[in-house]
């Protein structure tokens, strides 16, 4: 052992999730439990504001759900860059490049329309595609409405000035040709003359070589798609019940992630205004009524099996409600509940697991416990793949397996079919209704491993090998991964994981270079 390090002096916490109640030998004043450190952290120290007004009786009628707002689509701006060139005897009067006359100008248009339209179709998120500008001036770009509209330039660079290009200050995708059409003077020169300015190192701000796409849609269409993500996470409206924090941190870490990085707008629920509409809701015949069918609906499956008493089920399908209309009255998709371990329970008479189960699977983004440092991840992720993300405690990888676990988890992990499902009380209360999802084997799923600072991420991708039922956090999945599993022991940081199923570590990258986030891929 190293002696110029000074051991630890305060005793360890030996449970994951107490609520702020003492579980062990540790008291209140020798340790501090995560949410009772997330408790601490006020609105005051985040800058949030109070979403006051609400009222059961606003919006939509209590025999109906509110519906889950879509994704904002990303808009795209195409630009086609050429020049044509004069023929001059005995000198070189031409550079390189296939597009030479007004009727190569002509096809190549046709050519680029039609493969935009082709790319509109496979888009598995959504896309505005503006009309097609073909100049060989790129400095009147800028004059042009859908220019400054656009949130991305996808650039045709078959020649002229990219550097007006990057004095608009846009997310730019450039396509360059080799085989699939005429040959673009780009595919010779974007490196040395325009990224790196007749130098050795990238010069132009904002823009590298992962900018760069030949011949291939299918490399435009995932840049794109992680664009779309990350249109959608940033500047993003989130109802936080009972406050805001981030796991273990304090609170100028939580202010740089939230406003600084992601530039979130967090909206807080105080837990009385929340228990006076669930207490409103109880005395709205039409809304229990409502919550009965969705529980005899949901129960109907034969996909599901009840572990819990009934009533905890039902509960929390009338929570759910209360937190639509929350969701609705706050204009937003996106909530996020404190003191999910303790303090909800009696105020909801039920856990909030499967309230935030059944709204992952209906197109929200709801999580528990309110941890700023992992919840821009799952918007990120989740506005990416267009499925909803596992929020999970992971455990210590070996013999490359590790376990994931969580006490809520949606169904629908491919943003489409339900998985099979118990439902079973919360683990460490053993009360209420929480979800054990039993995720697919053999699925491919992304694990973002966000650090405490929001410097350095680590992608991991993994391969769903068992759902087994041990005695931690209900939906749980032990998953198989190719890298050392020491050095991923290493490279673990923060707390909390993020899940998603498929493979999204390029997208993912690729997004949160734009705010500062590096990202380690392991495997």
């Amino acid at each position: 052992m190293d002696s110029r390090h000074p051991l630890p002096t305060g005793k360890i916490v030996t449970h994951c999730c107490p609520c702020g109640h003492d579980h062990g030998p540790s008291s209140a004043a020798e340790g501090v439990d995560r949410r009772v450190f997330l408790g601490g952290m006020g609105g005051a120290a985040l800058g949030i504001a109070a979403l006051s007004g609400l009222s059961w009786a606003s919006g939509s009628r209590s025999a109906e759900l509110p519906a889950a707002p879509p994704r904002k689509a990303l808009k795209v701006k195409p630009v086609f860059l050429y020049q044509l060139y004069q023929k001059a005897p005995q000198t070189s009067w031409r550079p390189w490049g296939g597009v030479q006359t007004e009727d190569d100008v002509r096809a190549e248009t046709a050519r680029i329309e039609g493969e935009l339209q082709a790319l509109r179709s496979r888009a598995d998120f959504p896309v505005e595609i503006a009309s097609l500008t073909a100049t060989r001036n790129a400095g009147e770009l800028a004059a042009l409405p859908d220019v400054a509209e656009a949130d991305v330039l996808l650039v045709y660079a078959c020649d002229g000035n990219l550097n007006q290009i990057a004095a608009l200050q846009k997310d730019t995708v450039f396509f360059l040709r080799h085989k699939s059409g005429p040959v673009y003077l780009y595919y010779e020169i974007i490196s040395p003359r325009f990224l790196r300015q007749h130098t050795d190192e990238l010069k132009v701000p904002g823009m590298d070589n992962e900018d760069v796409v030949v011949d291939d849609y299918d490399e435009v269409l995932w840049r794109l798609r992680a664009l779309c993500g990350l249109k959608n996470a940033r500047n993003a409206r989130i109802v936080a019940v009972g406050g805001s924090g981030g796991w273990a941190q304090p609170s100028e870490v939580i202010t740089d992630l939230v406003k600084k990085v992601w530039g979130l707008e967090i909206l807080e629920v105080t837990y009385p205004d929340l228990k006076k509409m669930i207490e409103d809701a109880r005395a709205d015949a039409a809304a229990v009524a409502l919550a009965e069918k969705r529980t005899e609906e949901y129960l109907r499956d034969p996909n599901v099996s009840l572990e819990t008493e009934r009533v905890f089920l039902r509960n929390a399908f009338l929570l759910e409600h209360v937190f639509r209309k929350i969701m609705q009255q706050a204009d937003c998709r996106m909530i996020t509940v404190m003191h999910c371990m303790g303090t909800i329970m009696p105020v909801a008479e039920t856990s909030a697991c499967m309230a935030l189960s059944t709204l992952n699977d209906d197109g929200y983004l709801a999580f528990c416990e309110s941890d700023f440092v992992v919840i821009p991840a799952g918007i990120l992720m989740a506005s990416i793949s267009g499925r909803p993300p596992f929020l999970n405690d992971p455990t210590y990888p070996h013999h490359g397996i590790i376990t994931l676990a969580h006490c809520t988890a949606p169904r629908r992990m491919n943003g489409r079919d339900a998985e099979p499902v118990r439902v079973m009380t919360h683990f460490e209360s053993d009360y209420g209704a929480a979800p054990k999802v039993e995720m697919s084997n053999g699925t491919v799923v992304t694990n973002i491993l966000p650090d405490f600072q929001s410097r350095r991420w680590v992608g991991l991708l993994g391969e769903i090998t068992a759902h087994p039922l041990l005695p931690i956090c209900r939906s749980q999945i032990d998953i198989a991964f190719r890298c050392d599993s020491k050095l991923l022991a290493e490279r673990m940081q923060g707390f909390h994981w993020m899940t998603v199923y498929g493979d999204y570590l390029k997208e993912a990258a690729y997004a949160v270079k734009r705010v500062g986030i590096q990202v380690e891929i392991l495997g």
